[in-house]
């Protein structure tokens, strides 16, 4: 092989590694944003973007640490910040990374990260999530990590601690935010528009009980 050869091979070969790393890095997966009302550097997560069958298994979750390393701590630079996590439209099987992953992740951030952790806003979690961390929360995740979790039901919530202008919200997301409105049972899995049977959720006894439910904060 002569020596020309030997240079286009080296400089066209990439690792899966490098090239997950950068598809989370075209998606847009993570994106450092503006300020929150408390001057909180803001970390937005679109749960929607992340390519789950890509990043599936053992180096998958490789690439998820290395991008995180390389690209987004360095710039928090041991601040404080807040994450926005949008769950809207988030399926298991696409795009939807797993529990594990999601717990060997926050275990391998370094201290410094995890002391700058302030809130994680949880945006459009629905009935199902909220059950789940509800039920398994505390056994997956350190009592640190799960007492800075924040349901947010509606965009109008995250105002509240937000500053507009400062992070951008997807097209998708505020659509998905006047239907549940408009049509507020789709949210705790009680109605669904895809014909499917609904979640077995616990009743509700009355208007108030359903009124504090989707105000978690």
């Amino acid at each position: 092989m002569s020596a020309s050869q030997g240079t286009m091979n080296s400089s066209t070969t990439t690792s899966p590694l490098m090239d997950q790393e950068q598809l989370l890095e075209n998606l847009q997966v993570f994106k450092l944003q503006g300020r929150d009302k408390r001057g909180r550097r803001i970390l937005r997560i679109v749960g929607k973007f992340f390519p789950a069958r890509e990043l599936s298994g053992a180096v998958g979750e490789e690439a998820l640490k290395g991008y995180l390393e390389r690209r987004i701590f360095p710039e928090l630079g041991g601040r404080p910040f807040c994450v926005v996590y949008i769950h809207t439209y988030v399926q298991r099987s696409d795009n939807f990374p797993g529990v594990a992953a999601l717990r060997s992740v926050y275990e391998a951030l370094p201290a410094v990260v995890r002391e700058g952790l302030q809130a994680v806003y949880f945006v459009h979690p629905g009935l199902q999530a909220r059950l789940f961390f509800a039920t398994f929360g505390r056994f997956l995740f350190s009592a640190g990590l799960y007492g800075k979790l924040r349901y947010v039901s509606r965009l109008e919530f995250l105002w509240e601690h937000m500053r507009k202008g400062e992070i951008e919200i997807p097209e998708f997301v505020h659509d998905h935010d006047e239907e549940l409105e408009h049509r507020p049972l789709m949210d705790y899995g009680l109605e669904s528009d895809h014909h499917r049977r609904a979640f077995d959720a616990p009743a509700m006894d009355s208007a108030a009980s359903m009124y504090s439910l989707r105000c978690i904060s």
